[in-house]
């Protein structure tokens, strides 16, 4: 009996013995597999940064914004979003442009722009009624817009992008710089172009230097002027700077005392801009967008009316 009692003790051992290893193995193994799901998931860093490109769609020139935009998705692996902002009465055929062409892939916001916010800060002018179209304002006012984001790229949508735009994205902007732009006289031949095609690349050919207020800023007219057809802008510092407040006072002061007009070289929504940035801004690389000429990073299609390649779309 004593000998079966001990059996029986010698069995139980065996069996809580073989229970615990049997546990251990299966907790052993679920920490293998968790540590191993841990290395394959993707740590902040290693998730790809989006880059944020805002484009207008007007309703007389979607098919230009949507030839910029595929001009960007062919030429990049980037993780590209692309903002496309138009008024509310053609939000529906943005979004019919885009799901129905190649273009169904890209990776989209369709995004409503409310004229509403321009109310009293646009004059009106007659001689080039298409320079006072909301949209030409959009880029005044992007941290609406783009909330998410520290960094985004603004073009208009008469340009051809060439280039990886990743490179565009990748500009180093200077402590306290809100954006970049492009110089009009970064390149050597930029004088001779604007001679050629009667364009202003100083501060002279866009604003009213008769005027009191202007003559008050300090700045030189021979001052090389930038382009803001393309931005790179930084959304902390834009906000920080209260850069759409700075920009609607001088529009509402050009209602007011007609500071720059359409006469001008510049039309009404660079003025502001050369103004509010004077100084403090950084630059682009020049090849990153140079006007009237083509087999370059990035083109401006505006005043020759030049066919986009590929599409049989002629720039206006």
């Amino acid at each position: 009996m004593a000998l079966l009692r001990k059996i029986n003790q010698v069995l139980l051992f065996l069996l809580v013995l073989t229970l615990c290893g049997i546990l251990y193995k299966k907790v052993r193994k679920g920490a293998v597999l968790k540590n191993e799901a841990d290395d394959d998931s993707e740590s902040p860093e290693d998730v790809e940064e989006e880059i944020p490109v805002v484009i207008c769609a007007a309703a007389g020139r979607m098919g230009a914004a949507m030839a910029a935009i595929n001009s960007i998705y062919s030429n990049t692996d980037a993780n590209i979003v692309f903002y496309v902002v138009g008024l509310r009465n053609t939000l529906s055929r943005i979004r019919q442009w885009i799901e129905h062409s190649k273009l169904k892939e890209i990776n989209f916001k369709i995004v409503e722009f409310n004229p509403i916010v321009l109310k009293g800060k646009i004059r009106p002018d007659s001689s080039r009624p298409e320079l006072l179209q909301p949209l030409n304002f959009v880029r005044f006012y992007l941290p609406l817009l783009v909330h998410q984001h520290e960094k985004v790229i603004y073009l208009d949508d008469d340009v051809i992008v060439q280039g990886d735009i990743q490179e565009l994205y990748d500009t180093t902007l200077a402590l306290g710089h809100a954006a970049a732009f492009s110089d009009d006289c970064d390149l050597p031949s930029a004088q001779d172009i604007h001679r050629l095609v009667g364009l202003q690349n100083t501060y002279m050919g866009y604003l009213d230097y008769r005027k009191k207020s202007i003559k008050e800023l300090g700045i030189s007219p021979s001052t090389c002027s930038f382009n803001p057809g393309v931005i790179v802008a930084n959304m902390t510092e834009w906000k920080h700077q209260r850069i759409t407040k700075q920009l609607e006072k001088w529009m509402q002061k050009n209602v007011e005392e007609n500071l720059y007009s359409s006469s001008l070289g510049g039309g009404v929504a660079t003025s502001p801009m050369l103004i509010v940035f004077h100084g403090k801004y950084s630059t682009i690389n020049p090849l990153w967008h140079i006007r009237h000429l083509v087999s370059v990073r990035c083109m401006n299609l505006y005043s020759f009316g030049c066919p986009i390649p590929g599409t049989g779309i002629t720039g206006n």
